[in-house]
């Protein structure tokens, strides 16, 4: 009878050594794997955050080529002839302009080719009719001071080819991940009509904005939605990447801009 205890005894702790065993090299293959997949995660990360800013500016594509062109062929890039308000515009000043720092998009460049370019103003609610004026009037001016270089229209229909509306925008992650607010942002969808591929942008302009600023913010993102995809680096410019404490109106250099952003290919209108 000993001997048989003994031989129980010696099967228990040997069925106990393995699976103490299984667990410890169950949880080092566990952990391992965990590095594996932290590393990955914190790389992605590394990687996204060097990439180039997005200027608060997003893209939607809600068309392939081949829906544009009902076949395989690609898509050709080519320019539009200047509308008459660019092709006379002059620079007496003879400024330079910001064009190294415009981003062309995966169809080219957002050149409109279809004139005038129709603006849609929502009405603010929430707010008094007076206040809903003033706001809506500090756009307004905005949309005339760039109907000088390319020609706009005011409309009331819902699907106009930019709508701006006063509502607070989504929150902005900063590279260290902090949600912070910002003032405007413009976005833009792609869509076909009768097989020609259009473009539509919607403006964001936060509610905390007042006076002034309004006007600033509708003049900078109508710059954007108008088809200057990037930033200025001098505080005299509308498209200068911050907001300053004395908005500067449509520079030269913004024009210039605009223009040589005009004579570019793309593949919108066509």
């Amino acid at each position: 009878m000993g001997k048989i205890t003994q031989i129980l005894i010696y099967k228990t702790r040997n069925k106990i050594f393995w699976r103490r065993l299984l667990a410890v090299l169950t949880l080092i293959i566990s952990t391992g794997l965990l590095v594996i997949f932290t590393n990955f995660i914190s790389s992605a990360a590394m990687n996204k955050s060097t990439q180039k800013p997005s200027f608060s500016r997003d893209f939607t594509l809600r068309v392939s080529k081949n829906e544009v062109l009902g076949a395989k062929e690609e898509l050709i890039q080519k320019p539009h002839p200047l509308p008459l308000t660019l092709k006379n515009w002059q620079d007496k000043t003879n400024s330079s302009d910001y064009f190294d720092q415009i981003t062309p998009t995966k169809v080219g460049y957002l050149i409109w080719s279809r004139f005038p370019v129709q603006v849609k103003i929502d009405k603010p609610t929430g707010m008094s009719e007076k206040q809903a004026q003033i706001w809506v009037n500090s756009v307004l001016e905005a949309v005339q001071e760039w109907s000088i270089y390319l020609p706009l229209q005011v409309v009331e229909q819902p699907e106009a080819d930019i709508t701006i509306v006063r509502k607070a925008p989504p929150l902005q992650l900063s590279p260290q991940k902090i949600p912070r607010a910002r003032s405007a942002l413009t976005t833009f969808e792609l869509y076909t009509s009768n097989n020609v591929l259009s473009h539509r942008f919607r403006i964001l302009l936060s509610p905390s904005q007042a006076g002034e600023y309004v006007q600033a913010s509708a003049r900078h993102e109508l710059g954007h939605a108008l088809g200057i995809w990037g930033h200025s680096p001098l505080q005299t410019d509308a498209l200068y990447f911050s907001q300053v404490r004395n908005p500067p109106t449509i520079s030269a250099r913004d024009v210039n801009t605009l223009k040589r952003i005009y004579e570019q290919p793309t593949n919108l209108g066509w």
